[in-house]
């Protein structure tokens, strides 16, 4: 398995795959590279070079006690560009991944990338404050912080129901969409992923989003329950300067998987356009 050591030592776990334009793929939490196989296996398959890394602290990365931010994750994620020579990148990134595609193009600039996809992601503020009313409060991150403490293994399995649609009725659940999210998190380690909660939640991306002056594609699900599309996915296409909004009706935060089919296509064909 290839790893990657950034300048603080830390091993980064990353799959690259494929021949063609680079496509970088960024995951959401607390789950790992593989939540992107589906699109990973279609876009290789399709004359694409596909990358995707385990943020640290997640999947089979190194579990570190410092260092879980957002600009050590840019940091990482700048590193392992630089070290694999990616250059004309089509950076994709789903939930936090999309904070760190976006807080990576605020800090280092456009100079590797031609395109970027916002899926299901957390900019530009999940927070709810005064000049975001249509964010989420403060307690329900806070109650995440406290479950992940208490019994993160059970919390991950009932998450799954909301992060999947699967809570919806009349939905049909799969028990081993569910067992692979719940693998997935529990690869990681809980220090990380703790203080990964507040990047997602508590950041503001608006800056960044500014800043992404290549040709953008934001999808996002009208039942995202996780990350509601009124305050994330709108509102990232009202500020990236060249943003096109593609919704999917219907669907739920994880729509890489519920919907890959979707999303597979829509991605192809952006990358091509």
């Amino acid at each position: 398995m290839p790893y990657f050591r950034t300048k603080d030592g830390t091993q980064i776990y990353y799959k690259d795959w494929g021949k063609g334009q680079p496509v970088v793929f960024s995951h959401g939490w607390p789950l790992s590279s593989d939540a992107w196989d589906s699109q990973m296996q279609f876009l290789a398959s399709n004359g694409c070079r596909v990358i995707a890394h385990d943020r640290r602290s997640h999947g089979r990365s190194d579990q570190t006690w410092e260092g879980n931010n957002m600009d050590q994750y840019v940091a990482d994620y700048a590193e392992i560009l630089a070290h694999l020579d990616v250059q004309n990148a089509v950076l994709v990134g789903h939930s936090t991944g999309g904070g760190e595609v976006a807080h990576y193009i605020g800090k280092h600039g456009t100079k590797r990338v031609a395109k970027a996809v916002l899926v299901s992601s957390v900019p530009p503020l999940m927070l709810k404050t005064e000049k975001n009313p249509n964010g989420t409060p403060i307690a329900v991150f806070d109650g995440i912080r406290k479950s992940v403490l208490e019994d993160r293994s059970q919390f991950y399995k009932d998450l799954t129901m909301a992060f999947f649609g699967f809570n919806r009725p009349g939905a049909t659940v799969s028990e081993g969409v569910r067992e692979s999210f719940w693998l997935q998190g529990m690869l990681g380690g809980v220090k990380g992923q703790y203080d990964c909660i507040h990047e997602f939640s508590e950041i503001d991306y608006t800056d960044d989003l500014r800043q992404m002056t290549i040709p953008t594609l934001v999808i996002h699900g009208d039942d995202d329950q996780i990350v509601p599309i009124k305050a994330a996915g709108i509102r990232s296409a009202e500020i990236a300067p060249n943003a096109t909004l593609k919704i999917y009706k219907g669907a739920p935060h994880g729509l890489p998987i519920t919907r890959h089919d979707d999303l597979n296509h829509d991605l192809l064909a952006f990358i091509r356009g």
